[in-house]
């Protein structure tokens, strides 16, 4: 391939799970039908996840004429495994176009890595990487070769997030003191994938869904972590496999604010919601008290049905994260801040190519390219590793409370960002 054409960007897709099925290639497909993506490329690590991808229904309703280039090939052997074939399909990127990577959280960094070692703006799932130190490496090698690094954070483009931000950021709310927020995923998700990656080992439920939380707090008020405290709770999936199933979080700030987390993967799958999630925050002003509160998986939207095709008879509906719908083209477009959240970090890495146009290449042509980047990473509403950094510093918190039974782990900024495990 080559470099982009007419501010079109080549995308090679690595993971092909449920986040790429539900969110991320639908959105891809409608940029593209937009004009503002080229070829698509989605790499697995064997064919048989993506012949599920290339036979979904979905997408035969939603984008009828749509496809993708599958790395295995569709008819290579189903489960034969290709653990290294990204890097491959990543060679074969022309510069400056983008790499999304959507495999389980703990492999992350050498993938964007490999993109960023072979000049590719990188769009990765959230969390970006489990450690500060492994953030600050992505942050400097993409600096340094002008590359775009988005964290797809997408709960920052919910217009209940954007409108709760510039509320606060007036000092509307006063100063945040104590809140509670939880994200408890449906138990279906232990039958899945899951069951062979989001073990002890790798993850739990504060730094997988509670991130979105913590971002969304910080994203809000500007303020600080500086302690945390996880408590895990085991269970075994179906195929033996030992996990955090639960967890119970605390996160301090740097004004002396509380936030409680409660994740896991335990939802009922017949229950209303298909998820139970939403954010507490009480403040307080000079002589009141100020209030946000946010029932983020019930949008006063309910449906009955006729089916059990939505997995149940009765349904809470959330249409703003993100829903097909039909518009006035073929098919149906995606809506809703999952959508605008990638579309945002496809936008913000065109703009920094746009940077490029009538300047000379080579020194000029980088500079150029930081320059959009710092600005960015100033504007604070895409996650990069610049500004989202805390969250790799909660992450790494998280992990080491939650190996001790909860046992609390510091935050410190200053000289330098670092964790360490609080004494008695």
């Amino acid at each position: 391939m080559n470099g982009p054409a007419a501010g079109k960007l080549d995308v090679v897709i690595v993971g092909g799970g449920m986040i790429t099925h539900d969110q991320i290639l639908p959105t891809i497909y409608h940029l593209k039908r937009l004009g503002r993506i080229g070829s698509i490329r989605i790499c697995a690590r064997h064919a048989a996840r993506l012949k599920d991808l290339a036979a979904s229904p979905m997408f035969a309703e939603g984008f009828p004429d749509a496809s993708f280039e599958a790395f295995p090939s569709l008819d290579a052997p189903p489960h034969q495994m290709h653990p290294e074939l990204y890097k491959d399909v990543i060679g074969q990127l022309g510069p400056h176009n983008l790499v999304v990577v959507a495999v389980p959280d703990h492999l992350h960094d050498p993938v964007i890595r490999e993109a960023l070692s072979h000049d590719q703006h990188v769009m990765a799932v959230k969390p970006l990487v489990p450690t500060y130190a492994e953030a600050v490496a992505i942050e400097n090698l993409a600096r340094d070769r002008g590359l775009m690094v988005g964290v797809e954070y997408h709960k920052r483009f919910d217009r209940r997030v954007l409108e709760a931000r510039r509320h606060y950021r007036k000092g509307r709310f006063g100063q945040f003191k104590c809140g509670e927020a939880r994200m408890i995923e449906a138990y279906y998700y232990r039958n899945s994938n899951f069951q062979n990656w989001f073990t002890k080992e790798n993850s739990d439920p504060f730094t997988y869904v509670g991130c979105h939380y913590v971002d969304q707090v910080y994203l809000i008020t500007g303020l600080r972590p500086v302690e945390v405290s996880v408590r895990g709770v085991e269970g075994a999936f179906p195929n033996g496999n030992i996990a955090y199933m639960w967890s119970a979080g605390m996160v301090v700030w740097e004004n002396g604010a509380v936030l409680t987390l409660l994740d896991g993967l335990g939802y009922p799958d017949k229950a209303a919601g298909t998820n139970d999630q939403g954010l507490t925050m009480y403040c307080e002003g000079d002589n009141c008290g100020a209030i946000l509160k946010h029932n983020d998986q019930f949008r006063g939207a309910s449906h009955g049905f006729i089916d059990d095709d939505a997995g149940a008879h009765f349904r809470f509906v959330n249409p703003d994260y993100f829903r097909l719908v039909p518009w006035e083209g073929p098919g149906l477009k995606p809506v809703g801040y999952g959508y605008e959240s990638i579309e945002a970090i496809v936008a913000a890495a065109a703009r920094v190519n746009a940077a490029m146009d009538g300047v000379p290449s080579g020194d000029a042509a980088l500079t150029a390219r930081q320059e959009v980047l710092h600005q960015i990473d100033e504007a604070g509403l895409v996650a990069t590793p610049a500004n989202s950094s805390i969250n790799e510093l909660v992450t790494e918190a998280a992990r080491l409370s939650i190996a001790r039974s909860g046992q609390y782990a510091v935050i410190e900024y200053e000289p330098t960002p670092r964790v360490y495990l609080r004494e008695g």
